[in-house]
């Protein structure tokens, strides 16, 4: 593929990560911010005076007002805004070009399905398979002597997680014309399946993530809420990224054809 064209797809990635972006703020905004507030509730109950421990998931968390300067409503908006749109761009802009190396190499499929595609990649590889092993833990809640052990498993499991799904779109590729499309795929997503289910039994669990009293159901809210907005940022960023990459790159093929046609004659 040709480097503007690239560059192109970046920017209508990124842009793309923006919109997406914006959906899953309002989402953080409606469904993961009251039980953010829970946590912060139970923490004061408690009479905890600890700095509010980060956790694997959305950047939410938050510190008491006189220490950090910024109000709760400050960080639930503004800052929340901030940070979610951010990540979306930044996701969008590596997503388009994780695309754009896909495009043509793993099957016969349109941009917009391979946009799909990539999205739905993205999501199970770099947020799903490590939430089911690192669940997103809300603030307060966490024990800050294992933040660092807590965050480094997690990027671990999502470099995992990412390589092995590398390694099975490569297998899946292999195996095609031996036992057709179909059966190769089935055959690379069962071999996903068992390396990582392999991997979640060796790898340590994280059994003092949550401090002991804190309520399941809050708990559980909580995780839904977070596994939420990645789902929805990603839904949103492979249908936007889609119709972007479809007109983009059906404007340059129309182009590159006129050119051809005009040039023709020229040359005859």
């Amino acid at each position: 593929m040709h480097a503007s064209t690239v560059r192109t797809l970046l920017v209508r990635g990124m842009l793309a990560g923006l919109i997406a972006g914006l959906f899953a703020f309002a989402v953080a905004y409606v469904v993961g911010e009251p039980s953010v507030n829970g946590a912060i509730a139970v923490e004061e109950a408690q009479g905890g005076h600890e700095a509010h421990a980060g956790h694997e998931g959305t950047a939410t968390s938050e510190a008491p007002e006189e220490e950090e300067g910024f109000s709760r409503t400050t960080q639930s908006t503004f800052g929340l805004a901030t940070g979610v749109l951010v990540y979306g761009v930044a996701l969008g802009g590596i997503a388009a070009l994780a695309f754009s190396f896909a495009l043509g190499r793993i099957g016969r499929f349109s941009p917009r399905a391979t946009a799909a595609l990539t999205a739905a990649a993205a999501f199970t590889t770099v947020y799903l398979v490590p939430f089911l092993k690192y669940p997103a833990t809300p603030p307060a809640v966490g024990n800050p002597d294992t933040i660092g052990k807590r965050t480094t498993l997690f990027f671990l499991m999502i470099l995992l997680s990412v390589l092995l799904g590398v390694a099975a779109v490569i297998a899946g590729r292999r195996l095609a014309p031996r036992l057709g499309n179909w059966n190769a795929t089935l055959a690379a997503g069962a071999g996903f399946v068992a390396v990582t289910a392999i991997a979640f039994v060796v790898l340590p669990n994280n059994d003092d993530a949550v401090q002991a009293g804190f309520p399941a159901a809050l708990l559980w809210e909580f995780r839904v809420s977070t596994l939420a907005i990645q789902a929805v940022l990603w839904a949103v960023f492979g249908v936007v990224f889609g119709v972007l990459a479809q007109k983009a790159l059906a404007a340059r093929e129309e182009t590159a054809g006129n050119g051809v046609q005009l040039g023709a004659p020229a040359a005859g």
